[in-house]
């Protein structure tokens, strides 16, 4: 099997009078991934009027997902997080991984396993 890049859709809504919160936190968690190896992505997107945000995640691989997974933003951050807004959707692009697909199945996670595609 190839290896596939991985990639993560959250989406949030920020509880009220949680916004500076919310982004306090959520760019120590875009610090932290930056220092990630194998992490390729990780971006934040606002809706017009503020209040809900995506977050994209590319990950080089499944090994990749695991150790962000298992690492000190998920661990530590997401929960810090996860007190100032509604977790709305969590999404994988592609295989996260048996380990990974076990914890972000109390998520609610849905999965879209790699189909067909190309490569630049």
């Amino acid at each position: 099997m190839i290896e596939q890049v991985v990639r993560l859709r959250v989406t949030v809504t920020v509880n009220a009078g949680q916004l500076e919160a919310f982004k306090s936190i959520a760019k120590d968690m875009v610090l932290g991934a930056e220092a990630e190896p194998g992490t390729l992505g990780y971006e934040w997107f606002a809706s017009a009027d503020g209040s809900s945000f995506t977050l994209l995640e590319t990950y080089a691989n499944a090994a990749a997902v695991e150790a962000h997974f298992t690492g000190p933003i998920v661990g530590e951050l997401v929960p810090k997080l996860a007190a100032h807004v509604t977790i709305n959707g969590l999404e994988f692009y592609g295989d996260p991984g048996p380990k990974v697909t076990e914890m972000a199945a109390g998520f609610g996670a849905v999965h879209f396993p790699y189909w067909a595609g190309m490569k630049r």
